[in-house]
């Protein structure tokens, strides 16, 4: 499964809003029987890395339309 995009509000951030709802996507993937996530943010995108580095995903190279983009950071996590 691929997750395409995750916002928190400014006003939310900082209280585990983000860090919920990627725990309910993998609720659902497991559910769907997906094997695995991946997804892609930006290199500037320092606390949306942190979160997903502190969920378990890890850095693979970048894959589909993000091959070749410099500031794109791709991830994958096996669940």
């Amino acid at each position: 499964m691929e997750i395409k995009r995750m916002f928190t509000h400014p006003s939310s951030r900082g209280k585990g809003v983000a860090g919920k709802v990627l725990s309910e996507l993998e609720k659902w993937g497991k559910e769907l029987r997906a094997r695995r996530f991946v997804l892609e943010t930006g290199k500037k995108q320092v606390e949306a890395i942190r979160l997903y580095e502190k969920s378990g995903f890890v850095r693979i190279p970048n894959y589909g339309q993000y091959k070749g983009i410099v500031n794109s950071v791709c991830f994958e996590k096996n669940i």
